[in-house]
């Protein structure tokens, strides 16, 4: 069994800009657990664990689906939390493009006759930069500290493929391995 996920990368210049600000909200925001910037991305599908001789057959499914699917662009902006009320558990930056949820709803769907339920909550597209603990607590300026990044514009990336991921979880964090590039349509 391996632990799975579809997965977009974002463009490197957007990778480092968003990092280049998790290092100026640390001191703000320290009861955070940051995510490593090699694992930043934008999560399509998660399969949890998965046979390895599924791979194969799921990275088929979403040729077939995908390859007329159009290539199209993304923009990050802004920071928030999940939930949006009580204890933060996530912190994130906004991602959108119209695109996005026709791109999950085509996942969904071409992996429905591989035995796959579709995601009972809807998309929310998203790039999760930190954690808190459960015992931590948020800074009691959060909703503050968040107000002052709405409108940071961290760049936008072309989305041309999507990425089958293996998740090895180790002591001093997740490691993730490509295991299958599938492209967009043209």
């Amino acid at each position: 069994m391996i632990r799975a996920f579809l997965a977009i990368d974002l463009e490197p210049q957007v990778i480092e800009k968003i990092c280049r600000s998790i290092d100026d909200l640390r001191e703000r925001i320290p009861a955070v657990r940051w995510v490593p910037m090699t694992n930043l991305h934008l999560t399509v599908k998660f399969f949890g664990n998965v046979e390895e001789a599924r791979v194969e057959p799921i990275a088929a499914a979403l040729r077939e689906q995908l390859h007329l699917f159009p290539r199209f662009t993304i923009n990050a902006k802004g920071l928030g939390v999940f939930p949006e009320r009580g204890q933060p558990k996530i912190l994130w930056v906004g991602l959108t493009g119209n695109e996005l949820g026709g791109l999950a709803a085509k996942v969904q769907s071409s992996l429905l006759p591989l035995g796959f339920a579709p995601e009972q909550r809807s998309f929310t597209p998203h790039l999760t930069i930190g954690r808190w603990r459960d015992s931590d607590r948020a800074p009691k300026t959060l909703k503050q500290d968040l107000e002052s990044w709405r409108h940071c514009v961290f760049g936008h990336s072309v989305v041309n493929e999507v990425v089958l991921f293996q998740s090895v979880l180790k002591a001093e964090g997740a490691v993730y391995r490509r295991l299958k590039v599938i492209s967009l349509g043209k």
